[in-house]
Order: C-alpha cells, then structure tokens, then sequence
C-alpha cells in the first residue's frame, strides 16, 4: 500500500468517527500555549482498550499496558521533564508514575485532563464509537472539549518541561487545538510523543520519542 493510499485509508476512519466534529469544536479556539516544547503520553493498554469496550474510570492497566507503560518510561530518559500533569483516571495515573520513577519528577493530578464520560455506554462494545453520539447520563461532546482545552491551557502555561500522561480523547483535543497533523502513528497506546512549535513555520510538529517499530503492534484509538 502506498503512503497516500494509507493517508486517506486513516482520514476515513476519521471521518467515520465523528474526529471531524472533534476538530470543528477544537479549531473554534485553538490553544496557544506558553510551552514550546512538551510531551504528551497516552496511557497503557487496559482490558478495556483489549476487549474494546467504553472504559470506567477505575479500569487499571492490564499486564500488557504495565510493561508498556514501563517501556515508555525508560523512553523518556533522554528527555528532560520537570512536572509531570495526568488525568486521575487509574489507567492514566498508573502510567504517570512509571514515568515519575523513571523522570524523578513530581505528578500532578489534573482531572480536566480525563477521558470524556461516556454514562450509559460505559461497558458496551466501544467498536462503532462515534464521538458525535450523546450517550445518555454523559458528557456532551462540546463539554468535553471546552473542559479539556481548559485544563490544557493551563497545564501548558509554562516553560517548565512538562510531561502530560492523559487520553485517546485528549489528545484528540490537543492536536486540534494547535492545528497540528494528526497520524496513526501517533495515537497508540503508551506511545511518548515530542510536541515542539516551530516559529519559523508557524506550526506544531510532533514526533515520536519511541521508534515507531516499538508501537506498532499497540492499540489506536480510532479503532
């Protein structure tokens, strides 16, 4: 398959999961952060993400996103990180601190960082996820996005190196907000990616920290 046959292959799937109105809402007010330069980690694997279905808030790692989450942190090593900002969701604070042993930096729990709510569908197969549906008892998609942008605008309001350890969902919110690129690559589970604003062009750019061969056999969340 050839690398613009996979391009549009992704921009399909997200279109089919409601991503485009993830970035409408996102674009309406783009982030413009005091960080030049930060990373952004997404949790490890849960038997949540395994058996693909809607999450709770207390679902742990499985064994498998222990060790990716430890993978991760030793990833890290070449990178300075001074604070680190997680969801208090349990997959994603488990993740933060196996990069806390490794980085020696304090967390900081941020819940605006969570995964969106998504009430009655909590539990039920997650395979047609359609971020434009409004599940009973959850949170709206408009709702998610403004609470999300809040807590990363100030959680990116600095120029300490920061480390956010969050979501599928947040980082949704994230790359929409600064108008960055959105690949597959980038949104597997317990994959370190390097956010670095490049003046010149006026532009995010992000970059995995692991090599891509590391993730490749990792759970995405357009999926």
């Amino acid at each position: 398959m050839t690398a613009d046959k996979a391009l549009l292959i992704w921009q399909s799937r997200l279109v089919k999961h409601g991503l485009d109105e993830v970035r409408r809402l996102a674009s309406k007010r783009p982030l413009q952060p005091r960080a030049r330069r930060f990373i952004f980690l997404r949790h490890g694997e849960t038997e949540g993400n395994a058996r693909r279905v809607y999450q709770s808030a207390e679902i742990p790692l499985n064994e498998t996103g222990l060790a990716q989450a430890r993978r991760a942190a030793e990833y890290l090593r070449g990178h300075c990180v001074e604070r680190i900002l997680a969801s208090d969701m349990r997959r994603a604070w488990q993740t933060a601190q196996a990069a806390a042993a490794i980085a020696g930096a304090p967390m900081i729990a941020e819940p605006r960082l969570r995964e969106r709510w998504f009430g009655d569908l909590v539990g039920t197969p997650s395979h047609d996820l359609d971020w434009r549906n409004e599940p009973e008892n959850g949170e709206t998609l408009r709702d998610f996005v403004a609470r999300t942008q809040a807590g990363l605008n100030d959680a990116l309001d600095t120029d300490a190196s920061t480390l956010l350890v969050a979501h599928g969902g947040s980082l949704y919110v994230l790359v929409f907000s600064l108008g960055a690129d959105l690949l597959e690559r980038h949104i597997a589970n317990a994959t370190p990616l390097l956010f670095e604003y490049e003046a010149q062009a006026s532009r995010w750019r992000i970059s995995n920290i692991a090599p891509e061969e590391a993730t490749a056999g990792y759970r995405a969340t357009a999926d």
